[in-house]
Formats: C-alpha cells, sequence, structure tokens
C-alpha cells in the first residue's frame, strides 16, 4: 500500500510510514542533487524500465522518471521488486544504478526484460555469501542500493560486459561462470 493511499484510508501503520518516507526522502535528495543520466534522454524525456527478479518473479515495467524528476511511486514498487529475497528487506535502490540498467537495456537493443539475481542485500545475507564465496565484497555496494546482478535471455553477458564497460558509468563486474554481470553506481572500475 503507498504511503498516500494509507494516508486517504487512515491506516497508516509504523511499516507503511517508515517505507514512504524512506522512499520519499531518497527520491527527494537525489532529484535534489541532480543525478547525470548516463546516455542521451529519450525525445520525449520519459524513461521506462522492465525488470523481473529472478527468484521472486516480481516485475516492475513502466515509466519510472521524467526529465529529472523520478517518480516516488514508481520507486516503492522498483525497491519492492528488488528487495533482498532471503530477508524480505526493501531499501531504496538508487535511481542512478536504474538509469545505467535502462542505458544497457537500450544499448544492446534486447526486447526482452533484465533479470535481476541481486538488487537490495541486507549486511545478513552479504556476510552469509561473502562466507561461501571470495567474490563477495564485504562492503558491497548492494547493500547500499546501488548494484544490480544482470543477465538478459537473449544477450550473452560477454556482450552485457562489454556494453557497461563502454559506459564507463559505475562499476562492472564480469562472473561468466555464474551467468550474470555485476553493475553499480559507484566510481568506474572492472573486475
Amino acid at each position: 500500500m503507498t504511503l498516500e493511499k494509507s494516508l486517504l484510508e487512515g491506516t497508516l501503520d509504523r511499516r507503511s510510514l517508515l517505507k514512504g518516507s524512506l522512499t520519499l526522502s531518497a527520491t527527494a535528495m537525489i532529484s535534489a542533487i541532480g543525478v547525470k543520466p548516463v546516455w542521451a534522454a529519450p525525445t520525449d524525456g520519459r524513461y521506462t524500465v522492465n525488470i523481473v527478479n529472478k527468484h521472486t518473479h516480481e516485475r516492475f515495467e513502466g515509466l519510472y522518471r521524467v526529465g529529472n524528476e523520478y517518480l516516488p511511486e514508481a520507486f516503492e514498487n522498483i525497491n519492492t521488486t528488488l528487495r533482498d529475497h532471503r530477508t524480505d528487506e526493501i531499501f531504496p535502490i538508487d535511481p542512478r544504478v536504474i538509469d545505467i540498467a535502462v542505458a544497457l537495456h537500450k544499448m544492446t537493443g534486447t526486447r526482452r526484460p533484465f533479470e535481476i539475481i541481486s538488487g537490495y542485500r541486507s549486511p545478513k545475507t552479504n556476510a552469509m555469501l561473502r562466507s561461501n564465496s571470495s567474490a563477495v565484497a564485504k562492503k558491497s555496494l548492494h547493500m547500499s542500493g546501488q548494484a544490480l546482478d544482470i543477465q538478459v535471455a537473449d544477450v550473452p553477458i560477454s556482450r552485457l560486459r562489454d556494453v557497461a564497460i563502454k559506459l564507463k558509468a559505475g562499476g562492472v563486474g564480469y562472473y561468466p561462470k555464474s551467468n550474470f554481470v555485476h553493475v553499480d553506481s559507484g566510481r568506474f572500475r572492472t573486475w
């Protein structure tokens, strides 16, 4: 339930208030600092994204940004779709990492949704994954909502990696054995 709907219906609970406040605060902060787009804007200024959580099969497909304004209700849905599926924790996703995914989508020419293997990752989940693999960073940007592990059915991950590197919009990790590419909104680097 959205914050606005809870307020209108008089059913505002602590969780709805916290979730809505985090989403609106993060979106307002990001709009205020003026995130620079990672590629040329669509001619109509309307940005859409098509993502599916590989574990929960939940999907968000739609408008998330108009011009330089991110849409809070869209990010409520994106945050839920990209939550930590192991703990069910929701955390605000950095709009810039969504912009990066959208740029990759456009540059690869695919019409299929991006399959998200990992979006937000709670510290508990990150520690568990780290104990099982040396490839998981102790201070992973997944824990701050700034990273996505992605694949798309009709684009080889080597091509996805090459396009992400060409963007130089953030970190790019290549995991051919696990069949995904990591992208994040941190500084540009590759591994």
